[in-house]
């Protein structure tokens, strides 16, 4: 994803957002590919160039921009908590995705193909350690790994509890996203030897 020349990524990204309101109705399909396009002004014959796998890298482009869109929709964050610096970027994206919130689950549904796995995981994998480059982590040694499978886990399951969720915002998704964090906070104590904080 990160091949194209940066006027090309514009244009990526117009076709993106051009056809992310019309998925509901067409699906992630050569049509939407298509009508995107040509909202953005671009010949319908970019999109073997931009999108060279079709659907799946439609999907792949729109969670790129999400990814490069999710830092500044968080804000500065630079006076939180690791934590809470992963919870204000999932709360920016999952902000981000909440008017397409039928075309995310389309995505979801479509990169679960066994066909489309690995877009699918080299998908989550990114956005993963986007989250965390976004919330400062400079590690450079095993744990800059586990980091990430951790928070893809996590992730994933809030992503997959928010898309099964018909509340009018994304409140109890990050609720559930607290708890997520919580376990795992505590999984680490445990692991160093450190007994997990009694509830208030």
């Amino acid at each position: 994803m990160d091949t194209l020349s940066e006027s090309d990524r514009v244009g990526r990204d117009a076709a993106i957002r051009a056809m992310l309101p019309l998925v509901s109705e067409t699906g992630w399909s050569p049509r939407s590919i298509a009508a995107g396009l040509l909202a953005a002004g671009l010949p319908e014959d970019e999109a073997a160039f931009l999108f060279p796998r079709g659907v799946s890298s439609a999907i792949e482009a729109w969670l790129d921009l999400t990814d490069r869109e999710m830092t500044a929709a968080a804000g500065d964050l630079s006076a939180l908590r690791i934590p809470a610096r992963i919870r204000a970027l999932v709360a920016a994206r999952l902000g981000l995705l909440a008017p397409h919130k039928e075309a995310a689950r389309l995505a979801v549904a479509t990169l679960a193909l066994p066909w489309n796995a690995p877009t699918g995981l080299r998908a989550t994998a990114r956005s993963a350690s986007a989250i965390w480059y976004a919330a400062g982590d400079s590690s450079a040694d095993f744990s800059w790994y586990t980091r990430r499978m951790s928070l893809a886990g996590i992730y994933g399951a809030t992503l997959a509890f928010w898309l099964r969720d018909d509340s009018d915002d994304i409140g109890p998704a990050l609720d559930f996203l607290d708890r997520r964090l919580a376990d795992l906070a505590r999984f680490q104590r445990c692991r160093k030897g450190r007994p997990a904080a009694k509830a208030a």
